[in-house]
């Protein structure tokens, strides 16, 4: 086990906090500031702030091209990103999901009518297991939405196989996966189609936003008229629809992102093993790793507490967040003991074993370009400082 050495002003023992201000995961990358301000000026020279305007359109087409993908609609978040793509596919009944995922997964579901039900997860990937999908599986199925948690891809051949054969609707929400691939291929063109976040706590941001990306001319058509109210030209509505149009300022702040994204993954991909060296050997603590044959962003940083570490992930958490490391327990308790679900389906965790004992031992750990050695070093210290509480005699 590695020696710890503790900075003079660790809040171990009754000292000040490790760090003077929050240490937050997902605290944004923010790329080169002066560019992001000449594009805002542009926008405002322009006086044309939203509805499709030219820095939005230039985004679309970046994006589109950067997945290899032929259509790409940016909306103002991804929650109404994914709400659009399940009216545009025409989902009604029920719909498959993870119930270890953000719960707008399942919420863009609800909000629509629409019952989600939750299936398990396969504990070594923490993605859906498709002999799961399978069991949960009614006559009143329209679709299965698969989630590509922390960028590694969702079991996306077995679950294409498993919609075919019941003639389902295969969308995916790929929140966590902007750079990522599949099978070498960039994820952003599989299924239906797939929902991009573009939150500031993403690895690409755009401040708040969202895209959803298909091959589908007729799909990508029927998204951009939903976005913005229906309209076909200046007075003509043709389709129901509401606002989710992204504006030209969170555009800007995108393209500027995407110029310097390859810097951003290079410093995930450092972070990433650094924790992974530095917490490597304390008995169970676990570093979740990415397949070094597809591309992954490496901006999630996941431990799992198991069983046999002497500390428990709770304990860890509080011991972490007492010196202002502000790690979190995704996705926990799990989408299906949370409102509404919790009340309306109360024995589903019967199903789900799998997803309970993952969202009770995750821990996501702090990333990205505010992060270095020093960082990871003192959260090193902090994690076995907090054990070797509970095993001094």
């Amino acid at each position: 086990m590695k020696t710890i050495v503790a900075p003079a002003d660790l809040a171990i023992n009754g000292a000040l906090p490790a760090f003077d201000k929050p240490l937050h995961v997902g605290r944004p990358n923010i790329g080169n500031r002066d560019a992001y301000l000449k594009r805002v000026n542009q926008i405002l020279d322009n006086q044309w702030l939203t509805n499709n305007g030219p820095m939005v359109q230039e985004f679309e087409r970046r994006i589109a091209d950067f997945l290899g993908v032929k259509h790409c609609v940016a909306m103002c978040n991804a929650t109404i990103a994914l709400e659009i793509a399940i009216r545009a596919l025409g989902l009604e009944g029920e719909v498959i999901v993870p119930s270890w995922t953000f719960v707008a997964t399942a919420h863009a579901l609800y909000w629509q009518g629409i019952t989600p039900v939750f299936a398990d997860i396969d504990p070594a990937t923490h993605n859906l297991d498709p002999a799961a999908v399978r069991r949960m599986i009614t006559p009143r199925t329209t679709g299965i939405i698969g989630v590509h948690l922390w960028g590694r891809a969702a079991p996306i051949d077995e679950l294409q196989t498993i919609a075919d054969e019941h003639g389902l609707k295969l969308l995916f929400d790929a929140a966590h996966a902007f750079g990522c691939s599949y099978k070498g291929q960039s994820i952003g063109r599989f299924g239906a189609c797939e929902v991009f976040s573009f939150h500031a706590t993403k690895a690409l941001n755009t401040m708040e936003g969202g895209a959803v990306t298909t091959n589908d001319d007729e799909l990508a058509e029927a998204m951009r008229l939903m976005r913005n109210f229906g309209f076909k030209g200046y007075d003509n509505v043709i389709h129901p629809g509401t606002n989710g149009k992204m504006i030209e300022v969170c555009a800007a702040m995108g393209l500027v992102n995407l110029e310097g994204f390859d810097d951003i993954i290079a410093i995930n991909r450092r972070n990433h093993a650094a924790y992974t060296q530095a917490l490597a050997g304390i008995p169970g603590i676990s570093v979740l790793d990415y397949d070094p044959h597809e591309r992954n962003s490496h901006h999630y940083v996941v431990i799992e507490v198991g069983e046999d570490c002497a500390a428990t992930r709770d304990e860890l958490v509080a011991a972490l967040h007492a010196e202002n490391v502000l790690a979190r327990k995704y996705f926990w308790p799990g989408a299906h003991r949370m409102q509404p679900y919790r009340d309306l389906f109360p024995h589903a965790g019967l199903l789900l074993q799998y997803a309970q004992r993952v969202a009770d031992r995750v821990i996501v750990l702090p990333n990205g370009s505010m992060v270095g050695g020093n960082v990871i070093s003192t959260i090193h210290d902090i994690i076995v400082a907090r054990i070797h509480e509970e095993i001094a005699p």
